[in-house]
């Protein structure tokens, strides 16, 4: 379980590499102060992915994709260099600070739009139809593994206003128009579509 608040931004170290076991290992460079916290086995969000480490160093760590999250993610797409959010698994005690996220990512949209008002920023994503009505205005959504609230919703699309903070200390300050960003909608519109269609049957 996470909370959507980026720990750090990440960088892959190399190009994703084959496990040898039918999926595909990422190297992520972090900090020491990060590697510190986490072990083999671990779950580690990886742009909102949540993934198992399988090899950990001082400052790094190394997870594996199988192919589901690699069809259903954008992580398929990284490069060596790119630059991910990084967020390790809640622990107990720890603040609440985002929404409840699990990691189980739901699609993938697309940047459309991006306004610029002073140091904040507006932007504009297309998300798949089967998730529009889950997204739900000053409701909870996670973009790349980032807690954010819905600030307008239309056809087909949404907007996030993303703060300074935000901009700097994670990757959406550099999403660019027709970028892939995953999304996980909030497990709560889950599982009250889920109680509703189970009251719905039983009538």
């Amino acid at each position: 379980m996470f909370t959507g608040i980026v720990a750090e931004v990440g960088v892959l170290e190399r190009d994703p590499r084959s496990s040898g076991q039918g999926g595909v290992c990422l190297e992520i460079g972090h900090s020491r102060e990060l590697g510190g916290r986490l072990a083999i086995g671990d779950s580690l969000a990886v742009s909102g992915v949540c993934l198992t480490i399988t090899e950990q160093r001082e400052r790094g760590s190394t997870v594996e994709l199988s192919p589901e999250t690699l069809s259903r993610t954008s992580l398929g797409e990284l490069r060596r260099g790119r630059r991910v959010n990084l967020e390790p698994a809640l622990r107990m005690g720890d603040p609440l600070g985002g929404h409840w996220v699990q990691g189980h990512v739901d699609g993938t949209g697309r940047v459309v739009g991006r306004r610029d008002l002073s140091a904040h920023r507006v932007v504009s994503f297309a998300a798949p139809s089967e998730l529009v009505p889950y997204l739900v205005e000053k409701g909870s959504v996670a973009v790349d593994g980032v807690s954010l609230t819905v600030a307008a919703r239309s056809r087909g699309r949404f907007d996030v206003a993303l703060i300074p903070h935000t901009l700097e200390v994670t990757t959406l300050g550099s999403l660019a128009t027709g970028g892939r960003v995953n999304l996980e909608v909030d497990i709560l519109a889950k599982y009250v579509e889920s109680l509703m269609e189970a009251r719905w049957r039983r009538d």
